[in-house]
């Protein structure tokens, strides 16, 4: 089960190298057959079911349009910037809530990380990816010591802070820091002066550290990462890609989605759960979700929870119905109205 090893965050050396490994996701439940599942006692059926439910609830990483330009973009980028001081690109990622911003950056500081490691083996104390988060209302000092956290470099909080930043700066070349991943870029409001000041502190870090950054936020352009001189400053030294909902008007657009919603349906630990009545209800599953990957991975997951607690072992339209999703998805969605009772024919005259 998943509880079996310690949860360190993702912005930490440790948890980093444990999503690098694939520690962290649990082993897929083998599904018992009946006569096996009959022999359970209430305590070993719990456990049984406990473990399927903690798979369930890992989110599914599936290689969607958006996951798959980025990535590739991403790819491209590192190898043409790798040896490169001056002229280096940066990559940023934008997009609404749900739409797997996050998932696809780290998602190629995994490829890149699995990468440097098939190609130079054993590399001690080498740290290729950084993933930080923005903490809300960022100063430069905070920015300089989410990296010298996720290093695990000793830091106090009465630094000096120009000191911890050329410290940061040189461990971060001693370690071949090659791809840094700056998560919540939007927390930095360019249009404030302590923004424009930890924005600074990043663009040191792009000067001074031959690395590919990556930036990723929630519609940077709506929240002013392009304004100013900053702004343009960092428009003429990042490309931009753009995460979105699913669509789901053309027939190439329900086609992807269906392979999303097969690929997430193929991975239940159910028993009774016919493959395909999730595909058959595609169309209700995008409604419900607006065609955000992030909320249709909660439907299912949770309504196969579900069906674990009430026995039924399947996913039905009610399970569905009863899950409460996100507030984006919940108030974007008008369930069609109930039908009509048939009206009886007039009676026919004497």
């Amino acid at each position: 089960m998943s509880g079996d090893f310690p949860r360190h965050p993702l912005a930490t050396k440790e948890g980093w190298s444990t999503f690098v490994s694939g520690a962290s996701l649990p082993e897929p439940p083998r599904l018992l057959a009946a006569a096996d599942l009959d022999r359970l006692d209430p305590d070993e059926r719990e456990l049984y079911d406990c473990a399927r439910q903690d798979y369930h609830g890992e989110l599914t990483l599936v290689a969607t349009p958006d996951i798959l330009k980025i990535t590739r973009a991403g790819q491209r980028l590192i190898t043409s910037n790798r040896g490169k001081q001056l002229g280096r690109k940066g990559l940023i990622v934008s997009g609404a809530s749900g739409t797997g911003k996050s998932t696809s950056i780290t998602q190629l500081g995994k490829i890149h990380q699995v990468d440097v490691e098939r190609r130079a083996p054993g590399g001690d104390g080498r740290i290729p990816v950084v993933y930080i988060i923005v903490p809300p209302d960022a100063t430069p000092k905070m920015i300089a010591i989410e990296i010298a956290a996720f290093l695990g470099l000793p830091y106090s909080s009465h630094e000096n802070p120009h000191f911890l930043t050329h410290s940061v700066a040189g461990v971060l070349r001693k370690v071949g820091c090659s791809l840094v991943l700056v998560d919540e870029v939007h927390r930095l409001d360019l249009r404030t002066r302590k923004g424009a000041a930890a924005s600074d502190e990043l663009k040191y870090f792009f000067d001074s550290v031959s690395a590919t950054f990556v930036y990723a936020g929630l519609d940077l352009a709506e929240n002013g990462m392009f304004t100013g001189t900053r702004g343009r400053q960092i428009a003429g030294r990042f490309i931009t890609l753009h995460t979105s909902a699913f669509g789901y008007a053309t027939e190439a657009e329900k086609n992807n989605w269906r392979m999303l919603v097969a690929t997430l349906e193929s991975g239940l630990r159910l028993h009774r759960h016919k493959p395909g009545t999730l595909v058959s209800d595609a169309a209700y599953l995008h409604e419900r979700t607006s065609g955000m990957i992030g909320s249709l991975d909660q439907l299912i997951h949770d309504a196969a929870n579900e069906a674990i607690d009430d026995g039924t072992e399947k996913i039905t339209r009610e399970h569905l119905k009863a899950i409460t999703l996100d507030t984006a998805a919940e108030e974007q969605y008008r369930p069609p109205p109930p039908r009509k009772p048939a009206t009886a024919g007039r009676r026919a005259g004497p």
